[in-house]
């Protein structure tokens, strides 16, 4: 497991204690229980959680180059999003697939 550091680059002289569960907590402990549920499927429930908020943002994005990371396929991940469309809005699934093509365009 990578350490997260995000929190705390990002916030951590603004919001100390924030950064500090965002990085040891929600990542370092919540994120590390593999045993119980897979990165990859952490990153699937995250992707469609955001989606469903309409959080549409560069954390978005960041979850799917995770969920890249972490295996799931660019033809998985339209299918997700695609599925999800019916529950969390058309135009979220949208702007969703400009990422999402975004991500998976790239060659990382």
């Amino acid at each position: 497991m990578v350490k997260q550091t995000a929190g705390r680059d990002q916030l951590g002289e603004f919001a100390p204690k924030f950064a500090e569960l965002n990085d040891d907590i929600l990542f370092g402990e919540v994120w590390s229980r593999e045993d119980k549920l897979s990165l990859r499927d952490r990153s699937l429930i995250t992707v469609v959680a955001l989606m469903n908020k309409g959080i549409l943002d560069s954390s978005l994005k960041a979850h799917l180059i995770n969920a890249k990371k972490n295996g799931i396929t660019q033809e998985e991940m339209a299918e997700i999003i695609t599925h999800a469309a019916f529950y969390a809005g058309w135009p979220n699934a949208w702007a969703v697939f400009r990422l999402a093509k975004e991500v998976y365009e790239d060659g990382e």
